[in-house]
């Protein structure tokens, strides 16, 4: 399981954490009564918390999950820039790598709560750019640290930290090093991450990005798709809060990830969250597509919590077992590409069968089983219903595509389910492209759908023989003859 080879990867991992650093503070109490004074409710605070934010909350998630930390910031000369330094080591970290710049206000955001309901929030921060002098520092610690961590993290909350300059330079040092760098996004200029492995906008800020607006589903794609070749990205994910998330390849495929929350209280960190697990898996050599479905699982975990929080790993195993079924077996056209990065990754093969699968049975199950086991996982193509009606006629099928895909889906021979409408599974096989293309003994080499172009990337097909006696034509007939039968003996 990708989860259990994540988690025990994890101490092993050290990650480069660079970005805005400041605190939260959180104000908890009750509100009874409308002041007299003004139109405004008097909350009466009961209880106070002084919380890592920004980048330090990155940092929070990380040290929770079991990484290692290295990180890089500038805090103000003043009585918040000691704290934060104080809870960064109360993490089991360091802070060689935060630059004191005089002047400067260590960032605070204060959020004053009553009965769970966020009344009010008050922001104390600095804005400007750090020196140059700041950089050369900052820059300095990561030529020296980068060396010793597995992936680059930059948090960027557009305080004034991530300047061009240090942007494009750590860019540039990590994949000089051969790190994957991610970054969370702020502004309307993505210009500034170009050659970055991995950005994580939200919906906002992916059109800010763009200068396009209103918000449509259609055009959050074409711009996740502009954005992740014009910055020569590996990948975008866009989060996309209750609608989950989907990730932008560089091969021009996507995959849209549905949320994983069931209760949603406060996405407040939920970003600082997802980039932390995505940095954590990627450093643990997972697959974009693997990194993306832990990070999202994560998400809806911290979406459920109030304020600015982490995920431990037992919370993670938690949230993968409420996903476990065969439910999660059954996936769109538009994940088949990343399915096959995911299993090539791993330096597997993927084999690819279809058919309609009514009334499922004994040669159906023994088909299956002796397909999965000529590669490492099985996509198996279904025909949906009005294309089983094409096939076999006005009185089929039986069994709705729905319940079709659920049944196949619990096999444990069968990986992934997908239903395709059209006639032949060319367009799935050309979307999948599978190292291995499965049909049955009633056809030829020859005759099989997709083999000209199976055949033409390396692939192969292979023909396996059906079980005699088993087809479902049978046995349809025999339970018509069985009905046949007990209506003449009555």
């Amino acid at each position: 399981m990708e989860l259990e080879f994540f988690l025990n990867r994890l101490p092993d991992i050290t990650a480069l954490v660079v970005g805005d650093l400041m605190l939260d503070e959180y104000l908890w109490g009750e509100a009874g009564r409308i002041s007299p004074e003004a139109p405004v409710p008097v909350v009466n605070i009961l209880r106070e918390e002084l919380r890592l934010g920004g980048a330090g909350n990155v940092v929070n998630n990380l040290r929770t999950l079991g990484v290692d930390v290295e990180v890089a910031g500038a805090v103000g000369e003043d009585a918040d820039g000691l704290r934060l330094r104080e809870r960064l080591l109360a993490l089991g970290g360091t802070d060689t790598g935060v630059v004191t710049v005089p002047g400067r206000c260590t960032g605070r955001k204060t959020r004053v709560l009553a009965d769970h309901q966020q009344m009010l929030r008050v922001d104390r921060e600095s804005v400007v750019p750090i020196p140059e002098a700041a950089e050369e520092q900052l820059l300095g610690f990561l030529q020296e640290r980068l060396q010793h961590c597995q992936v680059l993290l930059l948090s960027d909350y557009g305080k004034g930290v991530l300047t061009k300059n240090v942007l494009t330079s750590a860019i540039r040092m990590a994949r000089e090093a051969g790190k994957p760098v991610l970054v969370d996004p702020k502004g309307g200029d993505f210009g500034k991450y170009r050659g970055a492995t991995l950005l994580t906008p939200n919906r906002k800020e992916l059109m800010q990005a763009v200068g396009g607006l209103p918000v449509s589903d259609e055009a959050l794609r074409s711009a996740g798709r502009k954005l992740t070749a014009e910055l020569e990205l590996e990948a975008l994910v866009l989060t996309r809060s209750e609608e989950g998330m989907t990730i932008f390849f560089r091969s021009g495929g996507e995959l849209d990830i549905p949320t994983q929350a069931l209760e949603v209280y406060d996405v407040s960190g939920a970003g600082d969250t997802v980039l932390a697990v995505l940095g954590a898996a990627l450093g643990a050599g997972l697959a974009v597509s693997d990194a993306a479905f832990l990070a999202n699982l994560a998400a809806g975990v911290v979406v459920g919590k109030v304020g600015t929080s982490v995920v431990a790993p037992e919370e993670l195993r938690a949230a993968a077992r409420r996903r476990s079924g065969e439910e999660a077996k059954i996936v769109p056209r538009s994940a088949l590409p990343a399915i096959r990065e995911t299993v090539h990754h791993r330096g597997g093969r993927v084999v690819f069968t279809n058919g309609c699968f009514d009334l499922l049975h004994i040669g159906h199950v023994q088909y299956l089983q002796q397909a999965r086991g000529l590669g490492d996982v099985l996509v198996l193509g279904l025909n949906s219903d009005d294309s089983v009606r094409r096939l076999k006629g006005a009185s089929r099928p039986l069994i709705s595509a729905d319940e079709r895909a659920r049944i196949l889906a619990a096999l444990g021979c069968v990986d992934y389910v997908t239903v395709f409408d059209e006639d032949t599974p060319l367009e799935l096989i050309g979307a999948l492209r599978p190292d291995i293309l499965v049909k049955g003994g009633d056809y030829t080499a020859e005759q099989v759908v997709g083999r000209d172009l199976v055949e033409s990337y390396g692939g192969r097909v292979a023909i396996i023989p059906f079980v005699a006696g088993h087809s479902t034509t049978e046995l349809i007939r025999r339970i018509l003859r069985n009905g046949e039968d007990r209506s003449a003996k009555s």
